[in-house]
């Protein structure tokens, strides 16, 4: 692997984008409308627009914050044994508003495909349940860590990176 010190501009925002198309799941940070925190995780998709999606049931607390409190944090994180050290994972924060997409709303119906298209029938079984919640994810601003005071902040808007 390149040193990450020497590494361009465009390669560390590809390393970026490569751990974000790593995973299938996004660790999920909301709070209550009195400000008790949940951490949880959640599979999604995301789309061109770097809008991640996913479909949450009412029996998680997650869900309830979402519909009360529409503020999360999400959390891409390298593995524990692809990671040289473990205080200081390669990470990506993004800090995001959230919006609920529903049933008669138009994109829905795609975006639910989307997600049955990545992970199978369990989607078509968790659709016809009543409640199950989609909320789209949308990046304000966020954070790429590669390691020891290598921190960037993440342009939402084109995507660039930018040291801290």
């Amino acid at each position: 692997m390149t040193e990450i010190s020497t590494q361009a501009p465009e390669d560390i925002s590809k390393r970026y984008y490569e751990l974000l198309t790593s995973q299938q799941t996004l660790l999920l940070s909301t709070a209550s409308v009195t400000g008790v925190p949940d951490v949880s995780y959640a599979p999604f998709v995301r789309d061109n627009a770097d809008v991640f999606y996913i479909f949450v049931s009412e029996m998680a607390c997650h869900t309830a914050n979402l519909l009360n409190n529409p503020l999360a944090s999400i959390l891409f994180i390298r593995q524990e044994a692809e990671s040289p050290n473990l205080f200081a994972r390669e990470r990506a924060v993004l800090n995001c508003r959230v919006t609920e997409i529903f049933r008669d709303d138009a994109g829905y119906t795609d975006h639910l495909q989307d997600l049955q298209d990545k992970f199978g029938e369990v989607v078509g079984v968790l659709r016809a349940l009543s409640d199950f919640h989609l909320f789209a994810l949308h990046p304000e601003n966020g954070r790429y860590v590669i390691g020891f005071g290598r921190a960037f902040s993440v342009n939402v808007n084109d995507g660039s990176l930018q040291p801290v």
